[in-house]
């Protein structure tokens, strides 16, 4: 196996991996969001609109993680800084 394809191969398994553990704490973190605001919601109805706009604001940093580890995967896919590296060796 060359050193291109090792970069390759380590590329795309890392960026899987990446993408893997980047989900999962975000979408069991916007679950569990969601259910206390639920449970706040029915226990003051009145507060729905308060509660529902800091829900959304809190999804959103939540998910803002999500982003960024799709963000380094496509990185680590499409322009990896290695790659030059091994090309002009």
């Amino acid at each position: 196996m060359s050193s291109v394809d090792l970069i390759a191969v380590a590329s795309i398994f890392t960026a899987g991996i990446t993408m893997a553990i980047g989900s999962i704490a975000p979408a069991i973190g916007e679950g569990l969001a969601l259910a206390r605001a639920l449970g706040a919601i029915a226990q003051q109805p009145d507060e729905a609109n308060t509660i529902t706009r800091t829900l959304f604001v809190g999804l959103a940093m939540v998910e803002s993680t999500g982003i960024y580890c799709l963000v380094i995967s496509i990185i680590l896919i499409f322009a990896n800084p290695f790659w030059n590296y091994i090309l002009t060796q």
